[in-house]
Parts: structure tokens; sequence; C-alpha cells
């Protein structure tokens, strides 16, 4: 490794599943440089790290669950205190930049570092860290934590983005419609669903969708009436990930589910409306995204705001939200085909 020597860090990188996600090629990196990583994650989300080859040990923390009942996870939080301080690390690198995550790294042994106070999300949490480094924020999630990491540990740049979790062999015939996430305005609305699924099927490929919870479930239903997708039972990460690792192609909203199909390597196309694909947007081999084209696309906002002009149409029917209008079912589908054919050879559909 170039700069300080540093063996063994301890990275902080919690939540959320897209977050987690962003941050496995500053892992790719930081391993072939000579860092052995341990890994603080949440414990959903445990299995995303566990699964990239540089990454030693993985230290599920439960912070989700412990808050909603502090009283009685008393015995877990002080377990996972001491499994984190039972190495003495090189350097302790919070890549979260919040204060909980911040409020970690002070429990773990180690020089402590993360984003300055200017480049942080939440910027007091930099006066945990012995040193914070400035990194831009008008860039991709995936490039900040990657600079992070090359400057915490004194390393440079010089090769492409890898998760280290991609995946280049058969596939299947499914295209997996990913319709669920948290924000109202990052719906693309059910009517175009059921018609790109029916340009899917109508290719000789078979649209599935599933659910989360009931709201994400009776969504899934009302795509698949038409006859033209198939619904399948709610899984697990590690179920999805497998699923996903080897379908055709993956057309999502922005969500964490999304960003890890493009890890996974697989044909994924994002779409996005009040969020910026320039900051989030998916990125992998064979990710793209398409952000609509209103003038207040990207908003940054739960709820639609800013919209200004006469209600806008597909198919004779007001879109909600109206951003979504730009972006057609026809169009989603031909830009998928087109990643789908870069594919190489020998991850074809079988």
């Amino acid at each position: 490794m170039s700069g300080p020597q540093v063996d063994k860090v301890l990275l902080i990188k919690m939540s959320s599943l897209g977050d987690v996600i962003h941050a496995l090629p500053a892992v790719t990196d930081a391993a072939q440089h000579g860092a052995q990583i341990d890994w603080v994650v949440e414990e959903a989300f445990a299995d995303i790290p566990a699964a990239h080859p540089g990454v030693r040990r993985v230290l599920p923390i439960a912070w989700r669950r412990w808050r909603k009942t502090l009283p009685s996870a008393t015995r877990e939080m002080i377990a996972f205190r001491k499994a984190l301080r039972d190495t003495r690390y090189d350097l302790v690198v919070d890549s979260q930049g919040l204060l909980k995550s911040a409020a970690v790294s002070l429990l773990a042994q180690g020089h402590r570092t993360g984003f300055s106070f200017t480049s942080a999300r939440e910027p007091w949490s930099a006066f945990a860290y012995g040193r914070g480094h400035k990194v831009d924020a008008a860039q991709h999630a995936i490039d900040r934590q990657r600079q992070l990491l090359a400057s915490a540990l004194g390393y440079t740049l010089d090769q492409p983005a890898v998760t280290s979790l991609e995946y280049d062999g058969p596939r299947s015939s499914e295209v997996w419609l990913l319709h669920g996430t948290t924000w109202q305005t990052k719906h693309w609305p059910t009517p175009m669903w059921q018609a790109l699924a029916g340009l899917i099927h109508a290719a000789g490929y078979e649209p599935v969708v599933t659910w989360g919870d009931e709201a994400e479930r009776l969504r899934a239903q009302q795509i698949a009436a038409t006859g033209n997708a198939i619904v399948r039972e709610r899984m697990s990460l590690s179920e999805l990930g497998s699923a996903l690792r080897q379908a055709a192609a993956v057309i999502g909203v922005d969500s964490g589910l999304c960003h890890y199909s493009a890890a996974l390597g697989t044909p994924t196309l994002g779409l996005y409306g009040p969020t910026s694909g320039t900051l989030t947007g998916c990125r992998g081999l064979q990710a793209d995204y398409l952000q609509t084209t209103t003038h207040c696309s990207p908003c940054l906002s739960k709820r639609c705001r800013d919209y200004q002009g006469d209600p806008l149409l597909w198919q004779d029917d007001i879109v909600e939200p109206p951003c979504f209008a730009t972006l057609a079912p026809q169009q989603v589908w031909q830009r998928t085909q087109q990643l789908m054919q870069a594919l190489p050879a020998m991850a074809q559909v079988d």
C-alpha cells in the first residue's frame, strides 16, 4: 500500500441498503491496497458485506431494533460493544457521517476518521474524529465513498469502481420489476408498470414482481392483474439477491434493491423522478438510469410541491407524480433491451 501503512480497518456503514451497496467499491479498493476490513452494519444487511471477499469480519448492529426497546436490549448492546472492542484497529472509518455512526466510532479502539465538517451528512459527527476528510458532496455516493477511503488510507484511485459481487454466469428469462420504495414521489405509476409488463411479455421474457409489505403486495397484484406478470411471495434479502443475480434484467425505482441488482452486475435500469441520478443513480457493469425531464426534477422531496403547469397525461390519464409522465414504458423497455444486449454471450438467456 502506498502512503501510511494501515492493516486493520474498521468501516462503519450501517444503513440503509442503498448506502451499504454504495460502499462496496470503496472496500474493493481498500482490500486491493492491503487493508483488512471489518464492517459494522445493520443486522438486516449483514449478508451484503459478508459476501465481499475483502471483508474479514462483519459486526452486525441492531440499532433500528434496539432503539424501540432500549431497556430489554441492554444485554445485546453490551455484547456488541465487547465484540467491537475485541480488536484494536489501525484506523476506524465512519463513512456514514451521521451522529449515530460517529457514536459507534467512539466505542471502537483505534484512530478515528471520516468526512469533514463540511462534507458529512450531519456535520457535528465530524467532531468525533481525529481527522476529517473533505469530499465534494456534489458527486455520486459511490465516488464519495471511494474518495473517503482513498484519502484516509493514503492511496490513489486509478481503477474503475468494482463491487466484487458481480456475476457473469447464465441468466434466466425473468425480468424483475422492483416497484417498491419508501417515498410516495418515487413510485412509477401502476398503469405504466402494467404496460411495461406487457411489452416484456410480448418480447418473450417473464415479468416478475414481488413485495415487502401489504401496500407493495396490493400494488404487485395490480401490476399482474393484466396477466402479463407473475407475483412471487415475499422473499428475504438473501433470496432476492439470488434471484436478481441471475435475472435477464431488472427495472426499478430508486431503492436499495435496485442498487443491489446493479452491484451484482445484472442489467439494471433505475427510474428517477424526485431523486437525482447524478448523486445516487444506479451504477454497475450493466446499469443505467433514466431521469425525468420536467422542470422540477429532481426536487429531492418526499411530497410533490414544486410542479407548476397543467396536469401531465399518459394515455389520457393524469400521471402522479407528474414528473414520471416523461418516462413512458416503451422508452424504459427500449433502454433495458440495450443494456441486455451489451452483455457478453456467456451471460445471455439460457
